[in-house]
């Protein structure tokens, strides 16, 4: 059935009006609601909201001024940044820079579903600037309005995609927790327990890379090789990378080629101590240090998941404003060591935790990224009422 169809089967026959978005709402800024303390901790009860992607800043014990959106939820809208979302839970807010948009007439229009036709609109500023988009721009959108009960099913239809994304969410971060309790406990070790070395005198060769010229087509146009950057390394496999370079750019620069299976550490400001493995031989910038296991000392997983839980403390030892790290350091970065036998029994109980919630291809990433799909292909399908002429 196509989309029209569907539509046409929805409606069935009942007429849609389209109506300025600034008609069917009203908006105001959360000056009531301000929050006082910037004292927020995780134990605290109410959560602090802010204009734009972050949206949740930390929660604060402050009990006077709460917005009780648990009774009337809200749409959150940045004017500076187009980004939206929906509250149904109190909060106190950080700024007064958002809108909290309500509906003027709960009779004829459900708030929800204009939150979900609001997510069909383009997410860009208007002209690329800054002016404020609810008053310049939004309110004056026509949004489609049809009977209530119709914009009750679509609601309930988006409901049900948005809720299970979100049971899939949460199952990934319990599987996350999970999978740093287990490695925590099975690479915490007391004394005398493991060998401690450092990565330098378990390594075979250790790789940097380089950075073509950039904008120079022959390097980069048609070109075959991969080419990673420190924002693709993310404590996960590395299958294949954003960018390729040309012979000509391996040829004429530092890149060189790093076979497969080395552990990759990120050595430049705020992706300093972020690691992967790639598995497929591949060349990267100058901000990697990639360093090739000695298969008869350690494992290369069993160096990663040592590595990944050491994060904090590899990107604590940045120098400079940047925080760079460098080789030196990691290679003088101490690792315990076991029988191969061992690390091959921790690795492959870590291995199992990882595959679950870091493989984009398999494991619960996928099935988010999979039903998120979903959603926005429904949301657009039952958004997508035919405007009829002026």
């Amino acid at each position: 059935m196509s989309g029209m169809n569907f539509l046409e089967k929805l409606l069935n026959g009942a007429a849609v009006e389209w109506k300025p978005l600034g008609e069917v709402t009203k908006y105001e800024q959360p000056t009531k609601y301000l929050v006082q303390s910037t004292n927020y901790k995780d134990e605290f009860a109410t959560p602090v909201l802010t204009a734009g992607k972050t949206f949740i800043l930390g929660y604060t014990d402050e009990i006077n001024g709460i917005y009780t959106a648990s009774k009337t939820p809200v749409i959150i809208f940045d004017d500076f940044t187009t980004a939206n979302k929906w509250v149904d839970f109190d909060f106190k807010a950080k700024s007064s820079a958002m809108k909290m948009i309500t509906s003027i007439n709960d009779s004829k229009f459900i708030l929800k579903y204009i939150y979900y036709w609001l997510n069909t609109l383009p997410s860009d500023l208007i002209d690329g600037d800054h002016k404020r988009q609810w008053i310049s721009n939004f309110c004056n959108k026509k949004i489609p309005m049809p009977p209530l009960a119709i914009q009750a099913e679509i609601v309930r239809i988006l409901d049900t995609f948005t809720e299970l994304t979100a049971e899939l969410t949460a199952e990934l971060t319990d599987r996350q927790k999970q999978y740093n309790y287990y490695r925590d406990r099975l690479l915490t070790f007391a004394e005398g327990e493991a060998e401690w070395k450092i990565l330098g005198d378990i390594s075979l060769k250790s790789y940097s890379g380089a950075t073509p010229t950039a904008g120079a087509p022959e390097y980069y146009d048609g070109g075959t090789i991969p080419w990673l950057r420190t924002q693709e390394v993310r404590f996960s496999d590395i299958e294949e990378t954003e960018i390729k370079i040309t012979p000509s750019a391996l040829k004429n620069s530092a890149a060189k080629w790093i076979p497969k299976n080395c552990v990759i550490i990120a050595i430049s400001g705020a992706t300093a101590g972020r690691s992967a493995i790639n598995k497929i031989p591949l060349t990267t910038n100058q901000h990697c240090c990639c360093l090739e296991i000695n298969p008869e000392k350690a494992l290369y997983r069993y160096v990663f998941h040592w590595v990944s839980l050491n994060y904090e403390n590899l990107k604590g030892m940045g120098q400079g404003a940047r925080g760079d790290i460098n080789s030196g350091i990691i290679k003088n970065f101490k690792i315990p060591i076991l029988p191969l036998s061992e690390q091959a029994h921790i690795v492959g109980i870590l291995d199992k935790f990882d595959t679950l919630t870091n493989s984009i291809r398999e494991g619960l990433p996928r099935e988010i990224e999979l039903r998120q799909k979903q959603y926005e292909y429904y949301r657009d399908l039952l958004l997508s009422f035919p405007k009829t002429e002026e």
